[in-house]
């Protein structure tokens, strides 16, 4: 279904499953996640609206140097990446949008108009951005979608209007998806570009473990109850019956498979109701709930994902030091 949410000077839609369909991915990835031997919750699920708050904190922590750098570039770059200004600007795992504006603002120069679609999982932060942003940008019509990175093929192709579009997938997003996804999830929305429009992503690099882990493990902890916020979300929609201090937040770099994972480990032998699905979750002490992983990546890497996926190297941009790189596609 769709409402308007609010207005600002453009005019502002959110487009929304029932409530009972996103309750249903919820639940079914729980289902499957802490039923098997080996256990595992997908990352998506981090952010309802206390897991969005957590990750903006998240972004202001000296450890956590991804969205500082990013932000950097968008702003030394942010002309150039949406030039050509686009008619149409879809962002998937939008949150607060606030990198956003430094790529809206040139694009918005002049007069211009545009219509931005942001699509994220939780309907709060999406609502929140997208107030703020018809607000700020009186040439703004926003079309914000609750939906996950599944859906992200078909919000481009129905959204697009007769013009330019410009997808953008920032932060370090791309890097939870294991290669197999991100290949078929590329290939998807290479499938739905035209000749003049471009993707957009953000690519964190590999680098030093003294960098990487420390910016998931922070000293405040703040990782940490983002990490464990999934299990609330569990005992708040699914009557599960969590005691969160029974795990502890564990991150780590992979480095054979170039990857940071994050995990939640049993503190004890312990069984736990989820009456709503009618299960018991069982976990011996020691035991990990495996809840993300986030892949860096080479110029190789980067390179290769597009060969796979159909799609050629537009241009590229990066801060000084090559910590993360913004990275322009083309339909190959």
């Amino acid at each position: 279904m769709s409402g308007e949410a609010g207005r600002g000077q453009g005019r502002v839609t959110i487009v929304e499953p029932p409530a009972p369909v996103l309750l249903e991915g919820f639940a079914d990835a729980v289902r499957r996640g802490l039923g098997g031997e080996r256990k595992s919750l997908p990352p998506r699920f981090f952010y309802d609206a206390r897991g969005s708050e957590l990750f903006e904190r998240i972004c202001d922590l000296p450890e956590y140097y991804v969205t500082r750098t990013e932000t950097a570039i968008l702003r030394a770059h942010g002309a150039e990446i949406v030039s050509p200004p686009p008619e149409t600007l879809v962002e998937l795992g939008s949150g607060s949008a606030e990198k956003t504006r430094l790529l809206l603002d040139p694009m918005l120069r002049d007069g211009r108009e545009a219509t931005y679609v942001p699509v994220d999982l939780s309907r709060s932060a999406l609502v929140a951005a997208a107030e703020a942003l018809a607000t700020a940008f009186p040439g703004l019509s926003v079309r914000g979608h609750v939906a996950d990175y599944a859906g992200a093929a078909r919000v481009v192709r129905d959204e697009r209007a007769g013009g330019r579009t410009t997808v953008l997938l920032l932060g370090s997003n791309v890097g939870n998806f294991d290669p197999a996804e991100a290949r078929a999830f590329f290939r998807g929305l290479a499938a739905e570009l035209r000749a003049d429009d471009r993707l957009v992503v953000g690519f964190d690099m590999e680098k030093d473990l003294r960098v990487l882990e420390p910016a998931y493990d922070d000293a405040a902890g703040v990782t940490a109850d983002f990490n464990r916020n999934v299990l609330a979300r569990v005992n708040a929609e699914l009557a599960g019956e969590f005691r969160l201090d029974r795990f502890r937040h564990v991150a780590f770099y992979d480095r054979a498979a170039g990857r940071i994972e994050m995990h939640l480990e049993s503190d004890r032998d312990q069984e736990v109701p989820i009456a709503a699905l009618g299960m018991r979750a069982r976990l011996r002490k020691g035991e990990r709930i495996h809840t993300e992983n986030s892949y860096k990546f080479t110029r190789e890497r980067i390179e290769r994902l597009a060969a796979d996926s159909g799609l050629r190297l537009d241009r590229t941009w990066t801060d000084g030091r090559g910590w993360f790189s913004e990275v322009r596609f083309a339909r190959g």
